[in-house]
């Protein structure tokens, strides 16, 4: 194959669609990742095959496989797509510089206890960098990061085939907590469980982590079977379901941390400890975070420390990083093409 890139042709869409279609192994799921039409990606896959002259992907009933050219061309194409991004924000550094962005993705449920304080640290150093959160599921996090959409995410660890090519280091211990709005009638736990049923519940989504926690602590309470319930992530809307609605709403504590605080939440008592869940970093491991993303990392573990550092409150405790997956720093990789 000769030097077909002196021409210009190979434009960052080309990349970003191949790179999107590779580690989603889906044209559709490529398309919707990166918000265009499935023709849309189809096209532009098939401009840069025409322009490299080599074919990048089998397409079959088990979506998109890369080509033997597709895999050694993968890692290449993400080295180019990860030091632009590097250059923009070095760039943004200097004095006088354009503003460079940083895309992050988040839980919706751990935003707010984790990310006051590390962009409060991050500005410091990068005033003129401009950090766009993504909020979302943890799977739509693990397929935004793995197109490169975001730089990392904060989440938790998936299965293990989820992660695959992706590394995660644990920040914190996530406990959940169960809470209602202050003077609530199930307030001092006075009818639990019997009463439950007779109040919304609103519970995370089925499939996740802290839906299974949940359903965990529901059976360890022996409650009697839901007839109906809302299932959402969004702290917004649980948090006006609680104060509004007289909900029972199944939570990450750090959620509903200032609202502990104030008083306008109280958490019932449990049957039994609640299950806590690793929260982390999730990279991946093909790339290297621009120097801005490893200042914002460095930022949030930073703000996990302090975290850790507060003392017990009427809150509730703060749940220390533990000698689990990722403890004290460490890392645990599910390298591509390996199960951890």
């Amino acid at each position: 194959m000769q030097n077909r890139l002196a021409d210009g042709r190979v434009k960052f869409r080309h990349l970003q669609c191949f790179l999107a279609v590779a580690q989603l192994g889906s044209v559709q799921q490529a398309a919707d990742s990166l918000a265009v039409t499935q023709p849309a990606v189809s096209k532009t896959i098939a401009e840069l095959e025409q322009v490299l002259g080599v074919r990048l992907f089998e397409r079959g009933r088990h979506g998109a496989v890369p080509t033997r050219e597709g895999q050694l061309f993968m890692p290449h194409a993400s080295a180019c797509v990860s030091a632009l991004r590097q250059g923009v924000a070095l760039l943004a550094r200097d004095e006088g510089a354009v503003t460079a962005t940083l895309d992050v993705g988040v839980l919706p449920t751990v935003a707010t206890a984790l990310l006051p304080a590390a962009l409060r640290h991050f500005a410091q150093e990068w005033p003129r960098v401009s950090v766009r959160l993504t909020t979302a599921a943890n799977m739509e996090l693990l397929e935004r990061l793995k197109t490169g959409a975001i730089s990392f995410a904060v989440g938790r660890v998936a299965d293990p085939e989820r992660m695959v090519g992706l590394s995660f280091e644990q920040l914190y211990n996530e406990p959940l907590a169960v809470v209602v709005r202050a003077g609530h009638p199930l307030a001092h736990g006075a009818g639990l469980p019997a009463q439950l049923a007779t109040y919304p519940l609103v519970l995370p989504p089925f499939g996740t982590l802290i839906r299974q926690a949940a359903d965990s602590l529901l059976a360890a309470w022996d409650a009697p079977p839901l007839s109906g319930f809302v299932e959402l992530l969004s702290v917004s809307v649980g948090r006006a379901l609680a104060l509004e609605n007289d909900a029972v709403w199944f939570v990450p504590a750090g959620a509903v941390e200032y609202d502990l605080r104030r008083g306008t939440l109280v958490r019932l008592p449990l049957p039994a400890a609640g299950g806590e869940e690793p929260v982390g970093l999730i990279q991946r491991t093909d790339t290297q975070p621009a120097p801005a993303g490893r200042a914002l990392i460095e930022a949030l573990r930073r703000a996990a420390r302090e975290r850790d550092s507060v003392p017990e409150t009427a809150a509730g405790s703060r749940s220390k990083r533990g000698r689990g997956v990722g403890a004290g720093g460490a890392k645990s990789t599910a390298a591509a093409g390996k199960k951890p």
